[in-house]
Protein backbone atom coordinates (compact mmCIF):
# COMPACT_ATOMS: atom_id res chain seq x y z
CA UNK A 1 0.00 0.00 0.00
CA UNK A 2 2.67 2.67 0.76
CA UNK A 3 4.87 1.86 -2.19
CA UNK A 4 1.53 2.47 -4.36
CA UNK A 5 1.03 5.51 -2.43
CA UNK A 6 4.73 6.90 -3.09
CA UNK A 7 4.09 6.57 -6.83
CA UNK A 8 3.32 9.81 -8.86
CA UNK A 9 2.34 7.62 -11.84
CA UNK A 10 1.12 4.09 -11.23
CA UNK A 11 1.61 1.52 -14.11
CA UNK A 12 -0.97 -0.28 -15.76
CA UNK A 13 0.22 -3.44 -14.33
CA UNK A 14 0.42 -2.10 -10.65
CA UNK A 15 -3.20 -0.61 -11.38
CA UNK A 16 -4.69 -4.07 -12.33
CA UNK A 17 -3.60 -5.90 -9.73
CA UNK A 18 -4.95 -3.28 -7.14
CA UNK A 19 -7.91 -2.67 -8.73
CA UNK A 20 -9.01 -6.65 -9.02
CA UNK A 21 -7.52 -7.32 -5.64
CA UNK A 22 -10.24 -4.55 -4.33
CA UNK A 23 -12.84 -5.44 -6.74
CA UNK A 24 -12.48 -9.14 -5.81
CA UNK A 25 -12.56 -10.02 -9.09
CA UNK A 26 -9.43 -11.50 -9.39
CA UNK A 27 -6.56 -12.01 -7.20
CA UNK A 28 -2.75 -11.95 -8.65
CA UNK A 29 0.64 -11.45 -6.96
CA UNK A 30 1.94 -11.20 -10.14
CA UNK A 31 1.00 -7.49 -11.37
CA UNK A 32 1.43 -8.86 -15.13
CA UNK A 33 -0.60 -11.71 -14.79
CA UNK A 34 -3.38 -9.04 -13.47
CA UNK A 35 -2.35 -6.84 -16.29
CA UNK A 36 -2.82 -9.79 -18.89
CA UNK A 37 -6.10 -10.86 -17.27
CA UNK A 38 -7.52 -7.55 -17.52
CA UNK A 39 -6.23 -7.07 -21.46
CA UNK A 40 -8.21 -10.10 -22.44
CA UNK A 41 -11.15 -8.82 -20.69
CA UNK A 42 -11.14 -5.88 -22.49
CA UNK A 43 -11.23 -3.89 -19.31
CA UNK A 44 -8.37 -2.18 -20.92
CA UNK A 45 -6.90 -0.65 -24.06
CA UNK A 46 -5.48 -3.32 -26.25
CA UNK A 47 -2.50 -0.74 -27.53
CA UNK A 48 -1.83 -0.64 -23.37
CA UNK A 49 1.25 -1.53 -21.88
CA UNK A 50 2.23 -2.93 -18.43
CA UNK A 51 4.94 -0.90 -17.96
CA UNK A 52 3.30 1.81 -18.97
CA UNK A 53 1.98 5.01 -17.16
CA UNK A 54 -1.64 4.08 -16.40
CA UNK A 55 -4.14 7.15 -17.92
CA UNK A 56 -7.20 8.29 -16.34
CA UNK A 57 -9.54 7.39 -18.68
CA UNK A 58 -8.38 3.62 -19.04
CA UNK A 59 -8.53 3.47 -15.11
CA UNK A 60 -11.79 4.60 -15.22
CA UNK A 61 -12.61 1.77 -17.79
CA UNK A 62 -10.59 -0.84 -15.18
CA UNK A 63 -12.59 0.34 -12.51
CA UNK A 64 -16.19 0.46 -14.07
CA UNK A 65 -15.55 -2.89 -15.36
CA UNK A 66 -13.70 -4.76 -12.57
CA UNK A 67 -16.75 -3.09 -10.15
CA UNK A 68 -19.54 -3.69 -13.06
CA UNK A 69 -20.69 -0.44 -12.60
CA UNK A 70 -23.46 0.53 -14.63
CA UNK A 71 -22.70 3.43 -16.55
CA UNK A 72 -24.83 5.96 -19.04
CA UNK A 73 -26.26 5.07 -22.30
CA UNK A 74 -22.95 6.28 -24.30
CA UNK A 75 -20.98 3.77 -22.03
CA UNK A 76 -23.37 1.22 -21.90
CA UNK A 77 -23.83 1.24 -25.63
CA UNK A 78 -20.03 1.90 -26.51
CA UNK A 79 -18.16 0.34 -23.67
CA UNK A 80 -15.34 2.99 -24.16
CA UNK A 81 -12.70 4.61 -22.01
CA UNK A 82 -13.70 8.32 -22.73
CA UNK A 83 -17.39 7.78 -21.41
CA UNK A 84 -15.89 5.55 -18.32
CA UNK A 85 -13.89 8.60 -17.63
CA UNK A 86 -17.21 11.00 -17.70
CA UNK A 87 -19.38 8.86 -15.71
CA UNK A 88 -16.62 8.88 -12.87
CA UNK A 89 -16.65 12.29 -12.69
CA UNK A 90 -19.78 12.63 -13.27
CA UNK A 91 -20.25 10.03 -10.04
CA UNK A 92 -17.59 11.97 -7.79
CA UNK A 93 -14.93 9.41 -8.16
CA UNK A 94 -12.14 11.85 -9.65
CA UNK A 95 -11.50 14.61 -7.40
CA UNK A 96 -10.09 18.03 -8.74
CA UNK A 97 -9.01 19.53 -12.03
CA UNK A 98 -8.10 16.45 -14.09
CA UNK A 99 -7.90 15.20 -17.68
CA UNK A 100 -8.76 11.82 -19.35
CA UNK A 101 -5.16 11.61 -20.46
CA UNK A 102 -3.43 12.47 -17.61
CA UNK A 103 -0.95 9.24 -15.44
CA UNK A 104 -2.62 8.02 -12.62
CA UNK A 105 -0.72 9.03 -9.09
CA UNK A 106 -1.36 6.06 -6.37
CA UNK A 107 -3.28 8.53 -3.98
CA UNK A 108 -5.66 8.79 -6.86
CA UNK A 109 -6.09 5.84 -7.58
CA UNK A 110 -6.48 4.84 -4.20
CA UNK A 111 -9.23 7.71 -3.63
CA UNK A 112 -11.14 6.18 -7.05
CA UNK A 113 -11.48 3.16 -5.45
CA UNK A 114 -12.29 4.07 -1.67
CA UNK A 115 -15.00 6.14 -3.14
CA UNK A 116 -16.24 3.03 -5.07
CA UNK A 117 -15.84 0.92 -2.24
CA UNK A 118 -17.74 3.44 0.08
CA UNK A 119 -20.81 3.78 -1.86
CA UNK A 120 -21.39 0.03 -2.33
CA UNK A 121 -20.39 -0.27 1.39
CA UNK A 122 -23.24 2.52 2.58
CA UNK A 123 -25.77 0.70 1.92
CA UNK A 124 -24.65 -1.63 5.18
CA UNK A 125 -23.79 1.11 7.00
CA UNK A 126 -20.25 0.74 6.73
CA UNK A 127 -17.52 3.20 5.96
CA UNK A 128 -14.57 1.73 4.04
CA UNK A 129 -10.97 1.95 5.44
CA UNK A 130 -9.76 2.50 1.94
CA UNK A 131 -11.97 6.04 1.71
CA UNK A 132 -10.91 6.56 5.32
CA UNK A 133 -7.71 6.17 4.07
CA UNK A 134 -8.58 8.56 0.53
CA UNK A 135 -10.06 11.06 2.80
CA UNK A 136 -7.02 11.35 5.22
CA UNK A 137 -4.40 11.50 2.49
CA UNK A 138 -6.54 13.91 0.37
CA UNK A 139 -7.71 16.34 2.65
CA UNK A 140 -4.64 18.80 2.97
CA UNK A 141 -3.92 19.08 -0.28
CA UNK A 142 -7.93 19.69 -1.78
CA UNK A 143 -7.82 22.65 1.37
CA UNK A 144 -4.80 23.93 -0.23
CA UNK A 145 -6.40 23.73 -3.75
CA UNK A 146 -9.15 25.45 -2.70
CA UNK A 147 -7.31 28.14 -1.52
CA UNK A 148 -5.38 28.68 -4.86
CA UNK A 149 -8.09 28.80 -7.11
CA UNK A 150 -11.98 28.00 -6.98
CA UNK A 151 -12.95 24.72 -8.29
CA UNK A 152 -14.69 24.74 -11.79
CA UNK A 153 -17.71 23.78 -12.47
CA UNK A 154 -18.45 20.39 -14.08
CA UNK A 155 -19.91 20.39 -17.67
CA UNK A 156 -23.48 20.00 -17.71
CA UNK A 157 -23.79 16.02 -19.01
CA UNK A 158 -26.31 14.89 -21.54
CA UNK A 159 -29.41 13.73 -19.25
CA UNK A 160 -29.54 9.98 -20.24
CA UNK A 161 -32.30 8.28 -21.98
CA UNK A 162 -33.40 4.34 -22.09
CA UNK A 163 -31.00 2.61 -23.61
CA UNK A 164 -32.40 0.58 -26.49
CA UNK A 165 -30.58 -1.51 -28.68
CA UNK A 166 -32.85 -2.56 -31.75
CA UNK A 167 -35.54 -0.51 -33.82
CA UNK A 168 -37.87 -3.85 -34.26
CA UNK A 169 -40.27 -4.07 -37.77
CA UNK A 170 -42.73 -5.94 -38.57
CA UNK A 171 -42.32 -9.39 -41.20
CA UNK A 172 -41.41 -7.80 -44.62
CA UNK A 173 -41.89 -3.84 -43.89
CA UNK A 174 -39.32 -1.45 -43.12
CA UNK A 175 -41.66 0.98 -42.03
CA UNK A 176 -40.77 2.44 -38.52
CA UNK A 177 -43.64 2.84 -35.63
CA UNK A 178 -44.53 6.50 -34.21
CA UNK A 179 -43.40 4.98 -30.68
CA UNK A 180 -39.52 4.01 -32.60
CA UNK A 181 -39.57 7.40 -33.90
CA UNK A 182 -40.29 9.61 -30.70
CA UNK A 183 -37.08 7.34 -29.69
CA UNK A 184 -35.00 8.06 -32.37
CA UNK A 185 -35.40 11.53 -31.94
CA UNK A 186 -34.67 11.68 -28.55
CA UNK A 187 -31.63 9.37 -29.44
CA UNK A 188 -30.61 12.26 -31.74
CA UNK A 189 -30.67 14.92 -29.54
CA UNK A 190 -28.66 12.81 -27.29
CA UNK A 191 -25.82 12.03 -30.55
CA UNK A 192 -26.01 15.81 -31.81
CA UNK A 193 -24.16 16.79 -28.04
CA UNK A 194 -21.58 14.23 -28.69
CA UNK A 195 -19.75 15.15 -31.95
CA UNK A 196 -16.63 13.23 -31.61
CA UNK A 197 -18.21 10.03 -31.97
CA UNK A 198 -19.10 7.50 -35.45
CA UNK A 199 -22.69 6.48 -35.64
CA UNK A 200 -23.54 3.37 -38.14
CA UNK A 201 -27.17 1.78 -38.60
CA UNK A 202 -26.80 -2.26 -38.65
CA UNK A 203 -30.18 -4.11 -40.68
CA UNK A 204 -31.21 -7.52 -39.46
CA UNK A 205 -34.00 -10.06 -40.71
CA UNK A 206 -35.40 -13.31 -39.81
CA UNK A 207 -34.78 -16.67 -41.52
CA UNK A 208 -37.43 -16.60 -43.63
CA UNK A 209 -37.58 -16.08 -47.69
CA UNK A 210 -35.04 -15.76 -50.40
CA UNK A 211 -31.02 -14.68 -48.72
CA UNK A 212 -31.44 -11.86 -51.63
CA UNK A 213 -34.34 -10.80 -50.25
CA UNK A 214 -33.21 -10.81 -46.77
CA UNK A 215 -30.10 -8.93 -47.57
CA UNK A 216 -31.78 -6.20 -49.50
CA UNK A 217 -34.70 -5.33 -46.88
CA UNK A 218 -31.90 -5.79 -44.12
CA UNK A 219 -29.74 -2.81 -45.91
CA UNK A 220 -33.46 -0.86 -46.33
CA UNK A 221 -33.98 -1.31 -42.50
CA UNK A 222 -30.66 0.22 -41.60
CA UNK A 223 -31.15 2.97 -44.35
CA UNK A 224 -34.63 4.51 -43.19
CA UNK A 225 -33.23 3.91 -39.49
CA UNK A 226 -29.80 6.28 -40.75
CA UNK A 227 -32.15 8.44 -42.66
CA UNK A 228 -34.72 9.61 -39.68
CA UNK A 229 -31.65 10.21 -37.43
CA UNK A 230 -29.96 12.49 -40.44
CA UNK A 231 -33.59 14.14 -40.68
CA UNK A 232 -33.66 14.83 -36.61
CA UNK A 233 -30.07 16.16 -36.67
CA UNK A 234 -28.07 13.52 -35.52
CA UNK A 235 -25.38 13.41 -38.44
CA UNK A 236 -25.44 14.41 -42.01
CA UNK A 237 -26.95 11.63 -43.75
CA UNK A 238 -23.16 10.75 -45.14
CA UNK A 239 -21.57 10.56 -42.10
CA UNK A 240 -24.02 7.35 -40.78
CA UNK A 241 -22.77 4.24 -42.40
CA UNK A 242 -25.05 1.73 -43.12
CA UNK A 243 -25.09 -2.35 -43.45
CA UNK A 244 -27.32 -4.86 -43.85
CA UNK A 245 -26.66 -8.82 -43.01
CA UNK A 246 -29.82 -10.45 -43.71
CA UNK A 247 -30.44 -13.09 -41.11
CA UNK A 248 -26.63 -13.74 -40.35
CA UNK A 249 -26.71 -12.49 -36.92
CA UNK A 250 -29.81 -13.60 -35.18
CA UNK A 251 -30.58 -12.55 -31.82
CA UNK A 252 -33.10 -15.25 -31.15
CA UNK A 253 -34.73 -18.35 -31.92
CA UNK A 254 -36.06 -18.35 -35.61
CA UNK A 255 -38.27 -21.32 -34.89
CA UNK A 256 -40.86 -19.28 -33.33
CA UNK A 257 -42.76 -16.20 -33.93
CA UNK A 258 -41.37 -14.17 -30.86
CA UNK A 259 -37.63 -15.17 -32.15
CA UNK A 260 -38.49 -13.75 -35.73
CA UNK A 261 -39.97 -11.54 -34.64
CA UNK A 262 -37.00 -10.17 -32.60
CA UNK A 263 -34.70 -11.07 -35.44
CA UNK A 264 -36.40 -8.51 -37.77
CA UNK A 265 -34.65 -5.50 -36.43
CA UNK A 266 -32.24 -2.72 -37.24
CA UNK A 267 -29.19 -1.77 -34.53
CA UNK A 268 -27.52 1.73 -33.92
CA UNK A 269 -23.80 1.16 -33.27
CA UNK A 270 -22.09 3.73 -31.49
CA UNK A 271 -18.27 3.43 -32.98
CA UNK A 272 -14.88 5.73 -31.22
CA UNK A 273 -12.96 7.72 -33.79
Amino acid sequence: MQGLLASEAVSYAQASRFVLQASEAAVFDDPLQAFHFAQEQNWLPGRASPHAAARLDSVSLLLMRSFDLRGGIMFTLTGARRFAYRQMEHEGFIHGRASPRQSVSGETLLYMTGRILSGMEERLGITSELELEAQRLTAEREALAALAYPQPEKPPLVEALPVFAYILFLADSTAISGEARQRLYEYAALLRAIPEISIAVAGHTAFAGTQEGRLRISAQRAQAVADLLAYFGARPIGEIRVSGYGAAHPVADNATPEGMAANRRARIIILEN
